[in-house]
């Protein structure tokens, strides 16, 4: 699967996730195999602005290369402008563009899946995007607005015929946000309308999933969700599927226990020990959820202030040698 003049031979990528793809988990990814990484959503205000934390989003490791940034605007200039800064930066490997995050705060501005409800609009944005960089172009859609106004066929044409290299579609419409079923039907019509490749996204937790989402989309690609939170071992196991049609066991409680630390030690490094911790708490429960005493686990790690405190739940809970 190319974008761009990038090769993947092994296209199961990360989606972009807010609060979740951060530098942290997207090093804990790509060492899991993980051939491509998207970070969490930038805003282009913030770049423009040159807001701090805005700025520290932009910032990537060696280790993850290749690495997709997105953005979100509501501006075709400040999407280019924002575009070009990226480029500039020289720290991404592929620019991707949000018109499917459903988020309140983010559809409330005119951005993310509420550019599907303008489609001129979304072109006059991404054929301003095209212009401003040289880096492969991606776009991240829903289905549409709601099940009245499914245009994501439309809007993929649209982005094909701007110069997008690639187009992501999540299963779902807008005002579904995450509940249903990702209607993979739909991204097959998606499919065939248009001739740049296709990533399906939604619902693909396991290689059985993996198998239905392209049997019946025919994508050139999967991306993972929410079937990654927690779950960076999702990678080896789609690929190796993949390439074996087998399956690997489940990690043990052991290597969930290291990477849980790996993880907690990066947030740290890179955000300082008080946020670090803090942010940890959500993805310790993600790593331990559904297994035996999950619920115990998840409130003693809510009120963990330390790492000494991980190491001590980790140990007590699994009885360890942590």
């Amino acid at each position: 699967m190319r974008i761009g003049a990038l090769v993947f031979d092994n296209p199961v990528f990360l989606a972009p996730m807010a609060g979740v793809t951060d530098t942290a988990y997207r090093v804990i990814a790509r060492a899991m195999g993980c051939p491509l990484a998207f970070a969490e959503m930038v805003s282009s205000q913030g770049i423009h602005y040159r807001n701090e934390h805005t700025m520290k989003m932009l910032r990537t490791e060696p280790s993850e290369r290749p690495i997709a940034m997105q953005i979100f605007a509501k501006s075709a200039a400040m999407a280019a402008e924002a575009a070009a800064y990226i480029e500039a930066l020289g720290t991404a490997d592929i620019l991707d563009f949000n018109m499917g995050c459903p988020a309140p705060k983010v559809v409330k501005n005119g951005e993310g899946s509420a550019l599907m409800r303008t489609p001129k609009k979304a072109e006059e944005i991404l054929t301003a995007v095209r212009r401003a960089t040289k880096l492969p172009f991606t776009v991240k859609m829903r289905l549409g607005w709601d099940d009245d106004s499914r245009n994501a066929v439309e809007i993929a044409r649209m982005a094909e015929a701007v110069g997008v290299d690639a187009v992501a579609v999540h299963g779902r419409t807008r005002a579904q946000f995450y509940s249903g079923h990702a209607d993979y039907a739909a991204i097959a019509e998606v499919k065939r309308a248009v001739g740049i490749p296709v990533i399906v996204s939604g619902d693909i937790r396991r290689p059985m999933d993996l198998k239905r989402a392209l049997e019946i989309t025919g994508a050139d690609a999967v991306m993972i969700g929410r079937g990654a939170q927690g779950n960076p071992w999702i990678f080896p196991q789609l690929i190796h599927w993949l390439q074996t049609g087998a399956e690997l066991p489940p990690p043990t409680l052991a290597e969930r226990a290291q990477v849980i630390l790996r993880h907690l030690d990066l947030l740290v490094g890179y955000k300082g020990e008080y946020v670090g911790i803090r942010e940890m708490r959500k993805h310790a429960a993600w790593y331990t959820r559904g297994l035996a005493g999950s619920a115990e686990l998840r409130e003693r790690f809510n009120r963990a202030l330390s790492r000494e405190e991980f190491v001590s739940i980790l140990h007590e809970a699994w009885d360890l040698p942590i």
